[in-house]
């Protein structure tokens, strides 16, 4: 008997509060029709100052059960991929678990910022193929302005708070997984990075600690230049071509960027499901909330071939070419 995973329900959460870019014309020097050219995100959404990673990944959970009326009481394991857990320990899944009353799942986070959301998707299917877990939720979940340095022009303006849950479990006859990849060039991690003290590293010293540093140019370059690698290499492995895909869900980190991925790709750019316009950067949740979007605009069909590619932090990526089975 075979053991396939099959993604079976999704959901989605973002707060309630809208900071568009009006709001950043008032704080630096900037202004709404510079930052739609350079980065096409027009509104981003901001936890409130005492909601944090954990509830923001529980309610997209509750929104992915009232969706689907499944039933998630047998979910045996728990990934959170985050970058910015309530604390170092407990796990923010370990919160969502509690939160839940899922008695008998495991719980762990997973840390490969904006990649982490098709990390955890690999990981989950390695869980059940193998025969250890049966129902895993993964969730992509990040409060990104508790670490955002609203005085830096660079940053301020990219980063938002949102978060996105999938429901994948055991199946005897169809998996929704076909092919992935995963890596890390972690000598370019300097170009995108949070630290919590001021120390040396990467041969230099670090700037403000506790919020994210990046380099813009240095991450749009490593991704134009490799993305487009990577996406042809998971279509080999399955011995697709880029003309068999339904849709590209790249980490929707910048419209420019993306089009120059596309571009060099081969791939059309309306194939290119984005969540960034109104919810700006937000990690690891940036590819669960485009496909949430897309499936609310009714984008996507039964059988839709997928390919999603997560990039970021250390420098990080990790691919998953998936068949929507829902």
């Amino acid at each position: 008997m075979n053991s396939l995973a099959k993604i079976t329900a999704h959901g989605s959460y973002v707060p309630e509060k809208i900071m568009n870019n009006q709001d950043f014309e008032k704080i630096v020097e900037t202004s709404d029709e510079w930052i739609q050219q350079r980065t096409g995100i027009e509104e981003r959404r901001i936890a409130n100052e005492d909601e944090y990673t954990s509830d923001i990944s529980y309610k997209a959970v509750l929104d992915l059960q009232e969706k689907y009326q499944v039933d998630i009481s047998d979910v045996d394991m728990i990934i959170n991929a985050t970058l910015t857990p309530d604390y170092k320990t407990p796990s923010v899944a370990s919160y969502v678990q509690a939160k839940l009353g899922l008695k008998n799942a495991g719980a762990l986070d997973i840390n490969a910022a904006c990649a982490g959301f098709t990390y955890g998707l690999n990981i989950a299917n390695g869980l059940i193929t193998s025969g250890q877990n049966k129902k895993v939720l993964v969730i992509g979940a990040e409060t990104l302005s508790k670490i955002t340095d609203y005085t830096d022009r660079g940053t301020c303006i990219l980063f938002g708070d949102g978060a996105g849950a999938f429901l994948v479990e055991y199946s005897e006859d169809e998996t929704s997984f076909i092919a992935s990849s995963a890596g890390s060039d972690g000598d370019k991690g300097h170009n995108l990075y949070s630290s919590e003290l001021s120390e040396t590293m990467f041969g230099e010293d670090l700037e403000n600690p506790g919020y994210i540093v990046q380099n813009g140019r240095g991450v749009y370059k490593w991704a134009v230049g490799n993305v487009p690698k990577i996406i042809e290499a998971t279509l080999n492995k399955a011995n697709y071509k880029k003309e068999d895909l339904s849709w590209f869900a790249p980490h929707s980190a910048n419209a420019r960027m993306i089009e120059s991925i596309c571009d060099r790709s081969g791939i059309e750019r309306d194939k290119a499901l984005m969540s960034l316009k109104y919810y700006g950067n937000t990690s690891s949740a940036t590819i669960p909330l485009s496909i949430d979007l897309a499936v609310k605009e009714q984008k996507l069909k039964k059988d839709d071939l997928i390919l999603m590619v997560g990039f970021g932090g250390g420098l990080a990526y990790a691919s998953t070419l998936i068949r929507w089975t829902i």
